[in-house]
């Protein structure tokens, strides 16, 4: 019989502890793999690690080396198997998040595949604008490595 979900409401703790179905390519200690049941392209998969945690600032340090091998681990077997030219590999944190449980997104990538790039809009700096805002985000990394 599975273990019981770590959070019975998020569906990812659900496949995580097998009491939701998944089509699982990757399992071990630290993460739990499967395909993405709406994928971008055949092959999209889902890196997730089996802790519930709902965005990547949540993740403890010592988990982040671990579950990022298993990323690059299952970008290379995905590339590999679905015969792709490169990868997409990207995670949303709250925004856009459609499960709050941490995940990764693999999707094998073909030239000329029609995926364009990001899928927003991109803009440019407007006057000292780039200045300042690189001064705040490196002021904010500072006091976090403090």
């Amino acid at each position: 019989m599975p273990a019981p979900p770590a959070d019975p409401t998020c569906v990812f703790c659900r496949v995580v502890a097998g009491t939701e179905a998944g089509h699982v390519v990757f399992e071990d200690a630290v993460t739990l793999a499967f395909l993405d049941h709406r994928p971008v392209f055949p092959g999209h998969v889902l890196v997730v690690p089996r802790r519930h945690v709902e965005t990547l600032v949540d993740l403890a340090d010592d988990e982040v080396g671990p579950f990022f091998l298993r990323v690059r681990l299952v970008t290379g077997a995905v590339q590999e198997a679905m015969d792709a030219h490169g990868s997409f590999v990207a995670m949303n944190n709250v925004v856009s998040q459609s499960v709050a449980h941490l995940h990764v997104h693999v999707v094998p990538r073909r030239r000329k595949d029609g995926l364009r790039g990001f899928f927003w809009p991109r803009q440019r700096y407007t006057g000292d604008e780039e200045t300042e805002i690189a001064g705040r985000i490196a002021a904010a990394i500072r006091r976090r490595s403090a």
